[in-house]
């Protein structure tokens, strides 16, 4: 059986959901990824946020050309300084 992972909204005013891919390897990140952002179209949400960390860059690059390629995504780009800076990505659904 396949195991789902309920994006569960962080509250009731503007649902945002976040992924935390720090330590993971980059194939499970990619994976977990795709699978994120799934959950994060099905559920109509507007925006999500990914933190990657900023470690050697692999997994924020992987993450950067994923979102190149999916048509869903309106734009991204990293979170402010307060919230991550460099090591988190902020993502906008079209």
């Amino acid at each position: 059986r396949k195991q789902v992972n309920v994006v569960k909204r962080a509250n009731a005013a503007g649902p945002r959901a976040r992924l935390d891919l720090r330590g993971k390897r980059y194939e499970e990140a990619m994976k977990e990824l795709d699978e994120f952002i799934d959950q994060a179209l099905l559920n109509n949400m507007a925006q999500v946020d990914i933190i990657h960390g900023i470690g050697t860059g692999v997994i924020r690059e992987g993450v950067t050309k994923y979102l190149r390629r999916n048509k869903h995504v309106k734009s991204f780009g990293y979170a402010p300084q307060n919230a991550g800076g460099s090591g988190a990505t902020i993502v906008i659904f079209k």
